[in-house]
């Protein structure tokens, strides 16, 4: 059986079901937030006097209807936030919204904290607005990124997110860098629990890139090469006070040719035959012999290199607290 997608494009029918349930939930949040602060109000002395005398009537149906019922009515408003609490959350579970089942009381915070019967915890049923506006500029209903008021918040988000981070970093790598001065035998660790153990795949490594860089540029070059060994025979012969005696006998520059020809075709098999010999098996050993014997004394410590090696990750962690402390929401916002 196929797994079902999780959190899939949901048809627009879908979405403008959501919208019209959260335009309600927000209706209510407000109806509730209204009654609260207006009952509140009213049971003040000054202020349930004057409503008496300007509006008798409406004080009588008020104190007579809705303030002698308020916690009933305000445990409708409780059941009607738990109610959508209980439905937005089997919602996500058919929609596959989450990536586990349980996820949803963790993300919508908000909603459940909402549902608790105080004014300060209803007022957080106003944040609903935020994926109100999210699902409607998902839908290309309205356009959030061209309002003032968001880019103002995005901006400050920004740069409170950034600076935070930044000073995080700072911090990190303060901690390192306080790490390797500390530390006595940071090379010797290094190296035994970095390097050590990949020893024989490095040295593999080392032998493999050789043998296709000489191959490569030999190929590359071959032409120049066989030219160069070529002139460098007959210069080499010319120069050559034997040759030049022999240049004075009958048929002598013949001979001088002829050996100038032989010497430098077998100069010239000779290195191809030698870089025809790179990729075979013994030089491939050999190769490795070589770098297994430079790998071994370069893995030598002593106490300037380890001087150096914990110097050089100092100095490299310096300069990346350098350019992290470069504000660089300045260079995007000024």
């Amino acid at each position: 059986m196929p797994v079902r997608e999780r959190n899939p494009q949901l048809p627009k029918t879908v979405e403008y079901a959501h919208i019209g349930w959260d335009f309600f939930i927000l209706a209510a949040v407000i109806i509730n937030l209204s009654l609260l602060l207006f009952d509140s109000l009213f049971l003040i002395g000054p202020i349930n006097d004057a409503i008496a005398s300007l509006t008798p009537g409406f004080h009588v149906f008020y104190d007579t209807v809705i303030h002698s019922r308020f916690i009933t009515i305000d445990l409708f408003f409780v059941g009607i936030f738990i109610a959508d609490v209980l439905l937005g959350w089997m919602v996500a579970i058919a929609e596959r919204r989450y990536h586990r089942w349980f996820f949803y009381p963790f993300v919508n915070w908000y909603d459940v904290l909402g549902c608790i019967p105080l004014s300060g915890f209803r007022l957080l049923r106003v944040l609903r607005v935020v994926s109100l506006l999210n699902r409607l500029h998902r839908l290309r209903l309205i356009d959030v990124t061209s309002w003032s008021s968001y880019r103002f918040l995005a901006k400050y988000y920004d740069i409170l997110l950034e600076e935070l981070s930044d000073r995080i970093a700072l911090r990190l790598l303060s901690n390192v860098q306080q790490q390797v001065t500390a530390s006595d035998s940071l090379t010797e660790r290094v190296i035994d629990r970095v390097i050590l153990p990949r020893k024989t795949q490095l040295i593999h490594e080392i032998s493999q890139r050789l043998e296709a860089t000489v191959g490569q540029a030999y190929q590359q070059n071959r032409i120049a090469i066989m030219a160069s060994i070529d002139d460098l025979v007959s210069r080499t012969l010319r120069e050559s006070p034997e040759i030049q005696k022999l240049h004075r006998l009958p048929m002598g520059r013949t001979a001088s040719n002829a050996m100038q020809a032989s010497l430098s075709g077998v100069a010239q098999r000779l290195v191809d035959e030698l870089a025809q010999g790179i990729h075979s098996a013994e030089f491939r050993q050999l190769v490795e012999r070589t770098a297994e014997t430079g790998f071994n004394s370069w893995l030598t410590v002593d106490e300037t290199s380890a001087h150096v090696t914990e110097q050089v990750l100092y100095d490299t962690l310096e300069m990346l607290k350098e350019q992290i402390h470069h504000q660089g929401w300045k260079d995007r916002y000024e």
